[in-house]
């Protein structure tokens, strides 16, 4: 597959409708043509005739019994995979089988727009867009509502491949079902055969729908004796779903087991990207980054690469290090950055690519992320003269002029026009007016308009035609033609033929492309929100000052992290116990996104659980120094956990490579620096130390992490110089007033998330003066 078009452009914004209402045309048109094939196929086999004639056939059956023929070629199929005679009745000399007539009933009218509605999903591009195709053609006219499709994953679960009718946030609710799911999945799953509930789910079951009562279908997708999934189909209220119903379901979703069965796994789409930077005249390659300490890969590059990396070796290089040495730097990082971001990465010129003769920058650099952890990166070159040459003479050779006369002087071809159509230069020229019985069985129409407006309107046209060739290809030709006038009178034509054929397949692989990496991008925001709100949900902050016993104040605020990673597994605690005591917890996992968060939710689970027993700071953390031991799977995390007793105005404390605590009091700061203890997940069995401090009243103390102060290129001193000196400035505010304060003059930029708690103890330091001096008396 080649190109024409060169590289890839980005569509605007404002293309968007127009480019989905297209390919809404375009899935439309493929339904009917797979139809009207599937049709002609059984109709040669029976009659023995060739596809041409049977093509023929099919057209003069519709003509004789005045159906469309969408609806003679649903007849045909229905009665060749015995669904429903009479759709189809056999004429008396023993010849092919004949379309019932209008008037033969429910079920031929039922028959034939399901059958339109399996071809509309057989050809569709994805499970979606086929569940969308059933629901719509098929489903709904039987009064259903929504359409779920589960693939079998390898470990025994369910995940959900594609939906019709049903909402963003009830498809992400339902997006994976566990081994462990409960009935009537189950059952379904072990026995093979449907579950029908008129009125929506019994006993104990659990199930999507509109509404508790709202009947539901849930059916074995099955192919080959194998079950691939589970289809639930739901309507919107209580339905009997009588043996009619029953059957047309089954009948439908007999497609979507094929459609699902179909269904590459993650990772197969490498040759679509493959074949799609083949097509592309300017150099490309796939590169994969497996981790952000590996070296990128290269796992493919196109002809035109292997051209601008000049040497025959290169397409086994599979380091980008050995492929391009000067510059595998800069790209591993682009690609990181698309990865991160969903984003195309630009640079204008990197630096010269080492080649025998002469050097070759990369110029006009782009990386696209290609999904999972793969990215595609475009560029151009300093163009070869020889081969930029042989790119402009292919693009010449699918050119070619006509010029047609209506007054006796005969076609005139250009040379190149022979070739575009499939022609020895002995034969003779087909005019314009000749071209109907060289094109597809679609395109007649498309013609005719383009002759109406040159002969009628007297106005220059094109059009996209489909021109078959005799060996049966099929070759888009673009003919752009004006009148030849005489006064008032069209005396011919005159105009270009070009083919368009690989620019039209380049575009369909870039559209497919482009639904793909949207489709990765959808699935990625919707981890990110998930993280978010598990996130918040465990954390939330303390918008308002809240008091505990003791007269102790407390306030919380959390700041997810930047654009590039979103949410991260921050935590804090503040948590009443039995004994009268308070505990307070502040904590950072490594690393961000769903994995960190759902550690996060594991240790500060733990840490609530264990602080019940009463024991003290310094033991509760070598307990959580195990669970995430035994729990993290690798990870590390720093924590403080402290222990405040109100009567007493005491904090015991301990921490496990934490930050220092910030203690403000009478309107100074003072930083209060933690034992060297280790972080938690480092090595097993520790032993942490412990200290005591006493509060005064009117004291505050700030437990924060290190998304507050860390900065990439300086020390960590220097953030907490400025911390120190932000919260003397702030001191005499309210609590709440103080936290969003030090957020705002925040000084981290390394995009980690900060959490802060900040607690005062009651009364305040001119009381606290005025008891010391009456003790003193």
């Amino acid at each position: 597959m080649t190109s024409s078009s060169g590289a890839y452009a980005p569509r605007s914004p404002s293309g968007y409708p127009d480019l989905l209402a297209e390919n809404r045309r375009l899935r439309a048109r493929a339904a009917h043509r797979h139809l009207l094939d599937l049709a002609t196929g059984i109709l040669s086999v029976q009659l023995r005739l060739s596809l041409r004639d049977a093509a023929e056939h099919l057209e003069s059956l519709a003509e004789a019994t005045g159906l469309p023929v969408a609806d003679v070629a649903a007849d045909v199929v229905n009665a060749a995979s015995g669904n429903g005679s009479p759709v189809v009745a056999a004429p008396p000399d023993g010849g092919a089988q004949r379309p019932a007539a209008p008037g033969d009933g429910e079920r031929v009218v039922e028959a034939r727009r399901e059958r339109r509605a399996a071809a509309a999903a057989e050809t569709a591009g994805d499970v979606g867009e086929a569940a969308r195709a059933l629901l719509e053609g098929g489903l709904a006219p039987l009064g259903a509502t929504s359409l779920w499709l589960w693939h079998c994953t390898p470990v025994g679960g369910l995940r959900l491949a594609g939906h019709a009718g049903v909402g963003a946030t009830e498809a992400t609710a339902w997006q994976w079902l566990p081994p462990s799911v409960g009935e009537p999945f189950r059952t379904v799953l072990a026995e093979g055969m449907p579950a029908w509930r008129d009125e929506g789910p019994t006993g104990s079951e659990v199930l999507p729908g509109a509404a508790p009562d709202a009947a539901r279908a849930l059916v074995p997708l099955r192919r080959r004796g194998a079950t691939l999934g589970l289809a639930l189909v739901g309507w919107p209220g209580p339905t009997t779903l009588e043996p009619r119903v029953r059957r047309a379901v089954d009948g439908l979703l007999e497609v979507a087991a094929t459609v699902l069965g179909g269904e590459p796994s993650p990772g197969t789409d490498l040759p679509l990207l493959t074949d799609l930077l083949d097509a592309l005249v300017h150099p490309a390659m796939l590169l994969r980054t497996p981790g952000r300490s590996d070296a990128p890969v290269v796992e493919h590059l196109n002809e035109a690469a292997v051209s601008a990396l000049d040497g025959p070796e290169v397409p086994e290089i599979r380091s980008l290090a050995l492929a391009l040495p000067l510059v595998h730097k800069d790209l591993a990082r682009l690609a990181r950055r698309a990865a991160a971001s969903g984003r195309v990465q630009r640079a204008a010129r990197l630096p010269a690519v080492a080649r025998p003769d002469e050097p070759a920058p990369l110029l006009d650099v782009r990386v696209l992320p290609g999904g999972e952890d793969r990215s595609v990166v475009l560029w151009h070159t300093r163009g070869d003269p020889r081969l930029a040459t042989e790119r402009a003479v292919a693009q010449l050779q699918g050119v070619a002029t006509f010029q047609d006369s209506l007054t006796g002087g005969g076609t005139v071809w250009s040379d190149q026009a022979y070739g575009l159509f499939g022609l020895g230069r002995d034969q003779s020229p087909i005019p314009l007016l000749g071209l109907r019985s060289r094109l597809h069985d679609g395109d007649g129409e498309a013609l005719s308009e383009l002759l109406r407006t040159l002969t009628e309107r007297k106005t220059g046209a094109h059009a996209v035609l489909r021109l078959l060739m005799p060996g049966g290809a099929v070759r888009h030709v673009r003919v752009a033609a004006q009148p030849l006038l005489d006064g008032s009178d069209v005396t011919g034509f005159a105009g270009v033929y070009q083919d368009v054929s690989d620019t039209l397949r380049t575009e369909a692989a870039l559209t497919a492309t482009f639904d793909h990496l949207t489709l990765v991008r959808n699935q990625a925001e919707v981890r990110r929100q998930l993280a978010l709100q598990l996130q918040q949900a465990i954390v939330p902050e303390v918008p308002n000052v809240q008091e505990l016993p003791g007269e102790l104040e407390v306030a919380a605020r959390y700041r997810p992290a930047g654009e590039e990673y979103q949410v991260g597994g921050d935590w804090y605690d503040v948590l009443p116990l039995p004994s009268g005591r308070i505990l307070v917890a502040v904590g950072d996992i490594a690393g961000h996104g769903i994995e960190s968060v759902t550690g996060m939710v594991a240790l500060r689970n733990a840490e609530r659980a264990l602080a019940f027993t009463g024991s003290s700071p310094r033991r509760l953390l070598s307990w959580l120094n195990e669970v995430t031991l035994r729990t993290g799977g690798g990870t590390t995390a720093t924590a403080v956990c402290a222990l405040y007793e109100p009567e007493g105005r005491t904090l015991q404390w301990s921490s496990a490579g934490h930050l220092p605590l910030l203690l403000l009091r009478e309107g100074r700061a003072e930083l209060l620096d933690p034992p060297q203890d280790v972080l938690l997940g480092a090595v097993p069995e520790v032993t942490y130390q412990e200290q005591r401090t006493v509060l005064r009243p009117g004291d505050t103390l700030l437990l924060y992490t290190d998304g507050l102060v860390e900065r990439r290129h300086d020390g960590l001193g220097s953030g907490l110089y400025e911390l120190a000196e932000e919260a003397e400035r702030l001191a005499d505010l309210p609590l709440d007033r103080l936290l969003d304060g030090l957020l705002g003059a925040a000084t981290g930029d390394t995009d980690d998330d900060t959490s802060i708690v900040a607690l005062r103890v009651g009364g305040g330091w001119e009381t606290s003066a005025q008891e010391e001096a009456g003790d003193a008396s």
